[in-house]
């Protein structure tokens, strides 16, 4: 890793206590950016700052937040610029997910996932957006927010239709922020993970078994690289840490409103 490439620049990340989050945390820092690791989990948010601080690459803080709360997302922002000054990149990774069939969706189901895939990804755009217009813009490059969509907004996927709605809703969030935050001089795009292994695959992966979607564990990931993927593996966070860093780097600059997917081709079918 070239450890300038986001040098100068101060990033929040939700959902960065785990997972992609925090792999995409600790190669923002070790690129020089200075990170602060937003998470409902305060304590593993700051193990993770914690971490990159003690790497001597970059620098890091931690805040707990719930992302549904546009105060909580307020605060983060106001937490990113009192440690560095200013936010330069947004990126919006928290997600959830738990499986049900269509007829079996109730509203609170609907409601947990919405709330913290669709609604707190526009509470984090918007609440970034209002620092980054406040700061007015910088000089030879735009600000840039990034959301963390997935193949479920391309895919009709039975056993996840709320997960899928949420993820549709992330797609048009990043093409009308592109539109409507372009003459702010923000840039507004976003990746679309497969199947990563993560905390949250890993529960999925239960939960499918418990709603009789599969019959054993495992059987969802070996079903979907038999099945779907041109890239016979599964992915894990390093595999997606690259094209996050792409987005956050001056390299993007002339990028907005894309979603680049990271699946392994399953988009393709």
């Amino acid at each position: 890793m070239d450890p300038n490439r986001l040098k100068g620049k101060n990033i929040l990340i939700t959902g960065a206590a785990r997972g992609m989050g925090a792999a995409n945390a600790e190669a923002f820092a070790a690129q020089g950016a200075n990170v602060c690791v937003g998470d409902l989990d305060g304590d593993e948010a700051r193990k993770v700052a914690d971490a990159i601080n003690a790497s001597g690459y970059g620098k890091a803080i931690a805040v707990r937040m719930d992302v549904s709360k546009r105060e909580d997302n307020a605060a983060a922002v106001a937490a990113t610029v009192e440690a560095f000054g200013s936010i330069n990149v947004g990126l919006f990774n928290a997600g959830l997910n738990k499986p049900r069939f269509f007829m079996d969706i109730d509203e609170d189901n609907w409601d947990m996932i919405m709330n913290v895939n669709t609604k707190a990804m526009w509470l984090g755009m918007q609440e970034t957006a209002r620092q980054m217009i406040a700061q007015g813009p910088m000089k030879d490059h735009p600000y840039k927010l990034i959301n963390v969509g997935s193949i479920a907004s391309r895919k009709p996927l039975v056993d996840v239709t709320v997960y899928c709605t949420s993820k549709y809703g992330c797609l048009a969030l990043t093409h009308c922020g592109a539109v409507g935050l372009a003459e702010h001089n923000i840039t507004v795009n976003g990746y679309a993970p497969g199947v990563v292994v993560t905390p949250l695959w890993e529960q999925l992966d239960k939960d499918l078994v418990d709603i009789g979607f599969k019959e054993r564990e495992g059987q969802a990931y070996d079903d979907i690289v038999r099945d779907a993927l041109q890239i016979k593996r599964v992915s894990y966070p390093r595999d997606i840490v690259g094209t996050a860093t792409f987005l956050a780097s001056d390299d993007s600059d002339y990028m907005t409103g894309q979603m680049i997917h990271i699946d392994g081709g399953w988009c393709i079918q």
